[in-house]
């Protein structure tokens, strides 16, 4: 199992080395803060889907080892979801609070963004073992903010792409329907 996670990690750490090799190298094109924005965003949000196929994979399968990789592979999408608003605060705002405040209050798209991010921190805080052990039983009810984080994040996409690229949110929106809609006729069934 330390094989394989090395391996994920390793692939969950790569579009990032890839990202920050393009800035320093200077080959995110001509507006690299679009680029390092539309990375960060995509990878968290594919690596948040990622985490929610663990366990329909594992009744697919029945490799139950697969969801050993869930909270690995959310911390990613927490990481690169963190890194997202990092971008938009530092390079877009120069972490200037009143800015970033005003921006997300004016443009719902950022609203719906951060709200998304917000509930991933606690999931991101709570992910170790010890965190785990004190929650009990409702560290699990604590972990289903991934359902509507994930559902806004999708939202998220949707409502900043122009009208005539939707196909990658449409994409996304309908791999989360199948995934949530697994979960209800798995819990109805």
């Amino acid at each position: 199992m330390a094989g394989i996670r090395a391996a994920v990690f390793a692939l969950c750490a790569l579009p990032a080395v890839l990202l920050i090799a393009g800035l320093l190298q200077g080959t995110l094109g001509a507006n690299p803060v679009e680029r390092l924005l539309n990375g960060t965003g995509s990878w968290g949000l594919r690596f948040l889907i990622a985490t929610l196929a663990m366990t329909p994979l594992r009744w697919a399968t029945g490799a139950g080892w697969v969801v050993r990789l869930r909270r690995q592979i959310g911390l990613w999408a927490f990481f690169y979801a963190a890194a997202h608003f990092s971008v938009f605060a530092v390079f877009e705002h120069g972490l200037g609070l009143s800015a970033i405040v005003s921006d997300i209050v004016q443009r719902p798209f950022i609203l719906v963004g951060a709200s998304a991010l917000l509930l991933l921190l606690p999931l991101a805080l709570t992910s170790t073992q010890g965190w785990i052990r004190r929650l009990g039983r409702n560290w699990k009810r604590l972990h289903w903010l991934i359902y509507p984080a994930a559902i806004l994040g999708v939202v998220h996409f949707f409502w900043l792409i122009k009208a005539d690229r939707w196909t990658e949110p449409l994409i996304y929106a309908g791999i989360l329907a199948v995934l949530l809609g697994w979960r209800v006729v798995k819990r109805l069934g």
